[in-house]
């Protein structure tokens, strides 16, 4: 079953099989009862048009179209002006008889005439998909208002199909079950049949006889012959399970120790095995020294050579020739083409034949010297004292390739020389960012200095190299370092990350703020777009490196970068609690004090606060932030119990005493309050004060009711 969508956003169910099913029979398919005609089908899958001349014999399949998979139907709209054209029903009547149109002559006249006025056929150009505007605007200069007014099109286009999405979707779906339903499957066919089965016994499963091959093409005609068994076999058979009980007169003769020759018993085969397995043993015992008692059988030899055996069938064996046949014709046909012998050496190595192997790769660096895997193939398969020379001869032949130079770099075994190789490519390929990397990790940091101040006059569009040489350098070394940085890439955000890393680690925290503020307009202004999360995950980085300050101006200039007003508190609230999960607590309370600076008022966001600094921060910061909480929200009776109870669990009573004493104050009818301090008291062994308190508590609440009362 393949889809189609029209035109008209329907959705055409076509019920045939992608593998048996070329592109002409579904183009006369949608033809014969879609009345598309074939000229205006534009058949398209996944932006690839498949409605060419060379795909109409190809099966679907073959064009990448599998079942269930849904084909886009263009219909080219033809517009322009053409003029009128006789019905070809009344042209056959006439040109039947031999007549023309009284009207021909003219009518062309008239028309080559109006085109040398205008200047220009409108037909000339005409377009089969885009119609005559091909031809009428094709000099038409595509400025930024068509852009806008195709961009405001394509968006309209978009809003109307995300409306009918859901009926689409819905129209299909019903679509789909409906064939299901008409076209059911084997498993659904006997669903109900399956159900069934858990109703039968062991015993019924147990007679549910096998399922065999009955099929007639199958079963092989034997010939079956009888022949009649000879009277010396039935006698033979006979003597054999005949008992004697007594012995014949020449057995008696011989005092009963000779066995006549008739009654010779039928040979044993477990007999004839055990003589067997003795012989074998004699043999083995032949192969033992017969002075010390040794065996000279080398037992770890053999089993060394029955380790190296490799039983290959004969149907491997045939893989293998073929191949090799294959790629023996694929050398000679195409000896320029590097793929052929590499796979061709390969091939050898599998089949055990290293020697063959290496002499194929090396006439395929003969053949082609400029091809680098075929040197990398060619150090592979060569011993380790012969990959230098290859290696050699390849970085001679392809002075520019890095790979070969890297691995000449790790075929050395000391530093010394792998630092000599890298430096001698970095002659060859001086902006190679990969051997400069390579070569400043092997040297020492004086050294690496060093390199790296020549790196970046090679490479001074890599920030990696840069931002190296700045961890490298001193302080008033690394600014510089990183001013020029600036200069050769003023779109990199990095550089200013780092820059403002560098003052934190001075102690100059106070300008870590205005570094990341100037560097993110300086971004701007250069036309980089702030990515928010790329920016999230670097103040996580920052916090990671042990860059507190760093981390919170970064939260501090981009949490609001892309979020709607009215999404704001749900949003940061969401990261905050994403980074908490992730580890990053510093980076969730920057979050927070920054959602704290625009929603003073909001309880939640003060508690969720509050509770991060529970689990990890300290009692100091947790006291201060709950301090700050109730100044602009006196009345959350949920935040002076928590400073409170903090208090409390830190052993500090008189503290907690005066936080509730605080809590009076702001909310003098929290029955909470009241008994949050009457459980002070009880826990704290003060009976007579949790009695004050429950008296006072009393009154209050009687002068309160009277005073209702009165107004009333």
């Amino acid at each position: 079953m393949v889809f189609v969508k029209s035109p008209d956003n329907k959705t055409l169910i076509l019920n045939l099989n992608p593998s048996a099913t070329t592109l002409r029979w579904l183009s006369l398919h949608i033809q014969r009862n879609y009345l598309i005609p074939i000229s205006q089908q534009r058949l398209y899958f996944s932006a690839r048009l498949l409605s060419t001349p060379e795909n109409d014999g190809v099966l679907l399949s073959h064009l990448g179209v599998s079942p269930n998979s849904t084909l886009t139907l263009h219909v080219p709209f033809l517009g322009g002006m053409q003029a009128p054209v006789p019905p070809k029903s009344s042209w056959r009547w006439w040109s039947r008889w031999g007549w023309s149109w009284p009207w021909e002559g003219p009518w062309e006249e008239d028309e080559e005439e109006e085109n040398e006025e205008k200047g220009y056929d409108e037909n000339q150009k005409f377009d089969e998909f885009e119609g005559n505007d091909a031809g009428l605007f094709a000099s038409a200069e595509y400025d930024d208002e068509d852009k806008e007014a195709d961009a405001v099109w394509e968006a309209i286009d978009k809003r109307m199909d995300s409306r009918r999405k859901d009926r689409r979707e819905a129209r299909l779906k019903e679509e789909i079950e409906k064939y299901r339903a008409s076209n059911p499957k084997i498993t659904e066919q006997f669903a109900d049949l399956k159900r069934k089965l858990y109703t039968l016994s062991t015993e019924e499963w147990d007679s549910i006889p096998e399922i065999g091959d009955y099929s007639l093409r199958n079963k092989k005609k034997r010939f079956e012959s009888f022949v009649p068994v000879p009277d010396t076999l039935l006698e033979k058979a006979r003597q054999e399970k005949e008992h004697v009980s007594a012995l014949d007169p020449k057995t008696r003769a011989a005092g009963g120790t000779e066995t006549p020759w008739a009654q010779t018993p039928v040979t044993d085969l477990t007999a004839v095995g055990e003589g067997r397995g003795t012989v074998l043993s004699l043999k083995l015992d032949r192969l033992s020294d017969s002075v010390s008692g040794l065996t000279v059988v080398d037992p770890k030899g053999y089993l060394t050579d029955l380790k190296s055996m490799k039983i290959t069938s004969d149907a491997e064996v045939s893989d293998i020739n073929k191949a090799r046949l294959l790629l023996k014709s694929v050398t000679q046909t195409n000896p320029k083409h590097p793929h052929g012998w590499i796979a061709a050496a390969r091939l050898e190595e599998v089949a055990g034949k290293p020697q063959v192997a290496q002499q194929l790769i090396k006439k395929g660096c003969e053949e082609c010297p400029k091809s680098e895997d075929v040197w990398l193939e060619a150090c592979r398969l060569a011993s380790h004292v012969d990959a230098k020379a290859v290696i050699a001869r390849g970085v001679k032949a392809i002075p520019n390739s890095v790979k070969l130079w890297m691995q000449a770099a790790k075929l050395e075994q000391d530093d010394v020389n792998k630092s000599r190789v890298l430096r001698k490519g970095l002659e060859h390929i001086p902006d190679s960012v990969r051997l400069w990397k390579a070569v400043v990790e092997l040297a020492n940091e004086e050294d690496a200095r060093l390199l790296l101040q020549r790196a970046v006059e090679c490479c001074p569009l890599h920030v990696e190299l840069w931002l190296a040489l700045a961890r490298l350098e001193t302080y008033e070394n690394a600014k510089k370092v990183l001013n020029k940085a600036r200069e050769k890439l003023p779109k990199e955000p990095a550089i200013w990350i780092t820059a403002a890393k560098l003052e934190e680690a001075n102690g100059n925290t106070a300008m870590v703020g205005k570094i990341i503020e100037r560097g993110i307009r300086a971004l701007q202004r250069e036309g980089v777009e702030i990515d928010r999360e790329m920016w999230m995950k670097e103040a996580e980085a920052a916090e990671r490196a042990g860059s507190v300050a760093t981390c919170q101006a970064i939260i501090h200039n981009t949490i609001e970068v892309g979020v709607e007003e009215e999404d704001r508190k749900r949003t940061w609230v969401a990261d905050a609690e994403e980074c908490k999960k992730r580890g990053s607590i510093e980076t969730a309370r920057a979050i927070y004090a920054h959602a704290l600076t625009v929603f003073l008022t909001k309880k939640s966001i003060w508690l969720k606060a509050a509770q991060l600094e529970k689990s990890h921060g300290t009692r100091e910061s947790l006291d201060a932030l709950l301090r700050k909480a109730v100044t602009y929200i006196p009345h959350a009776e949920v935040l002076w119990l928590m400073g409170a109870k903090e208090k409390w669990l830190a052993g500090d009573v008189p503290a907690a005493r005066a936080i509730l004493q605080e809590a009076y104050a702001a909310i003098p009818n929290s029955e909470e309050i009241w008994l949050a301090a009457f459980k002070l008291e009880f826990e704290n062994h003060e009976p007579e004060r949790a009695r004050m308190l429950l008296a006072k508590a009393r009154e209050r609440e009687n002068r309160e009711s009277l005073d209702e009362i009165c107004n009333c």
